[in-house]
């Protein structure tokens, strides 16, 4: 810092790279984590009762005694470890960010490049690490988002994540630190999809697109994680496409950097509840993340823009905003966010919650009321039975016209005032409701009680969201639609066409689109070529 604060090429800084606790359990941190236990449970007794150690003789009756957390078979201990891993993580952020603060001009900022949880890609949230906590020491936000390219290329995993990035410091713009040119063997974009991802960064509300890296290396772990330039080091198709870009961000950047977005669709997520599907999954390859982005990718195929809040920091006053309040597998709750919840839906809010809700408590013990814990009157049903069965079926119903096979886990409604939009088609299970939905004073809360295919619940949410008077645009994906409001105060609409045939669709406005200069009238045809674009400021 004393070497380059003063420099005026130096705008800010980041913090540390993709920082989280990488399972960092060492002898200091097993004594720190006693000291955390003891602090927070004075007599022991309260702790061992809390965690339920009498079980399987786990009891702990002297805190000299306790052993080596790794290897735990009592889950809720398991899981608290964790959340004390991630509190590490947030003060070795707040430790770097103070010595930054000591040294820092007021015109330089601080940033970290987030990343997220993996699946051969980035997936969903980041288990190991409370961003919305290490955000606070950050003036903006920063990501690094990677994802199939060539023929799997949807554009998800950049609304997913730039939807995150911009709920850590309320609805703010962020930054892309890392994103892929040319990337991991098989994501080689074909031509048009670079420029293609750009602007679909851009248009989530990033006010930067950096790659990893500037040329292919030629030794150790990421010799094969390709950059810009080939190990060549020579110019090629990629290098000329990003060329395009920055000359095109450098003509009209000011019109699309800064946009500022008002979705009404929120969802909830929760770190102890992906902790606590972790410990007790749903199945071997289906976890917290996998419900989330279940529900991320069916509202981004609809064109529906979302944010996300955080359980630990929801308020009334923070979702009172949103005309949908989304839910997806919240198994971790406790009870000051479960009456948000109901006080929502209470004062007018429409909230559809799914499947292994509610269940258990902060540390993971299970509620022993009837499920959902503290909203069954509000769902209007509860259920005491949950199993998967691969030969389970939805019936037919108004989102459903095909059987659609349930699958993964499915819990056994049982309605009192709930409306039953759809049952199981079992034998053995029909009497059991699977989508329920119930009006709660000026409210409606749907329940999903069960996995099915993308298709139906695009269909469910469609019909939720134009009842929660939110406008479902008449195109879906592969044709993306995003907007924002700009430093002009001029509505940017942003066509993006992730497919390699070309689209066609109507301009809403008398606008011009940005790229060529041209002027569209309302109702006139827009023709966007393959992986291509078109931006349109009304």
């Amino acid at each position: 810092m004393e070497q380059v604060a003063h420099r005026k090429c130096v705008i800010g800084y980041q913090i540390d790279n993709e920082t989280r606790a990488y399972d960092t359990s060492g002898p200091g941190v097993q004594k720190a984590f006693v000291s955390y236990l003891k602090e927070k449970f004075p007599d022991i007794k309260d702790f061992n009762k809390e965690f339920g150690l009498d079980y399987w003789s786990n009891r702990v009756n002297d805190w000299k005694d306790f052993p080596d957390v790794r290897g735990t078979i009592n889950q809720s201990l398991d899981a608290e470890f964790r959340k004390f891993q991630r509190g590490l993580v947030t003060e070795f952020f707040n430790w770097q960010a103070g010595i930054i603060n000591e040294y820092r001009r007021k015109n330089q900022f601080i940033t970290h490049n987030f990343d997220y949880g993996w699946n051969g890609y980035s997936f969903g949230m980041q288990p190991e690490v409370n961003q919305y906590e290490c955000a606070k020491v950050l003036d903006i936000a920063g990501t690094d988002i990677y994802h199939p390219s060539a023929s799997e290329l949807t554009g998800a995993e950049i609304a997913f994540g730039g939807s995150l990035m911009r709920s850590l410091k309320n609805n703010s713009n962020y930054l892309i630190m890392e994103t892929q040119a040319q990337g991991n063997t098989g994501w080689l974009p074909y031509k048009g999809q670079l420029r293609l991802q750009a602007y679909s960064h851009i248009s989530s509300g990033a006010n930067s697109v950096m790659y990893w890296h500037w040329h292919s290396i030629h030794n150790a772990i990421e010799s094969y994680w390709k950059g810009v330039l080939s190990h060549n080091l020579k110019p090629n198709a990629i290098y000329r496409e990003a060329a395009l870009i920055g000359s095109e961000f450098n003509r009209i950047g000011d019109h699309i950097k800064d946009l500022k977005k008002k979705n009404s669709v929120a969802i909830m997520v929760d770190n102890k509840s992906l902790t606590g599907l972790n410990e007790f999954p749903i199945d071997d390859d289906f976890r917290y993340n996998n419900v989330l982005r279940w529900i991320c990718d069916a509202l981004y195929k609809l064109n529906i823009e979302y944010d996300f809040v955080a359980q630990d920091n929801v308020t009334l006053k923070s979702v009172s905003s949103y005309k949908m309040l989304i839910i997806p597998a919240m198994y971790s709750a406790d009870k000051s966010s479960i009456n948000v919840i109901r006080e929502y839906v209470a004062d007018g809010g429409h909230v559809i919650m799914t499947f292994r809700s509610c269940f258990s408590n902060e540390h993971l013990k299970i509620y022993h009321d009837d499920q959902p814990y503290m909203l069954t009157e509000c769902f209007g049903m509860t259920y005491d039975g949950f199993t998967s069965d691969n030969t389970a079926k939805l019936a037919r119903s108004s989102f459903d016209d095909e059987g659609t096979k349930v699958t993964h886990f499915m819990e056994l409604l049982i309605p009192d005032t709930a409306e039953v939009l759809a049952r199981y088609d079992h034998y053995a299970y029909n009497e059991y409701a699977a989508v329920t939905a119930n009006n709660y004073n000026k409210g409606r809360a749907v329940y999903i009680g069960c996995h099915f295919d993308e298709k139906p619940l695009m269909k469910l949410l469609e019909s939720e969201l134009q009842l929660a008077g939110i406008p479902v645009p008449d195109v879906h994906f592969p044709l993306i639609i995003k907007s924002g409001t700009n430093n002009y105060m001029r509505k940017v609409i942003f066509y993006l066409n992730y497919s390699s045939e070309p689209v066609k669709t109507l301009s809403k406005y008398d606008d011009t689109e940005l790229l060529s200069g041209k002027k569209f009238l309302i109702n006139e045809t827009i023709e966007i070529e393959p992986w291509g674009l078109a931006i349109m400021e009304v």
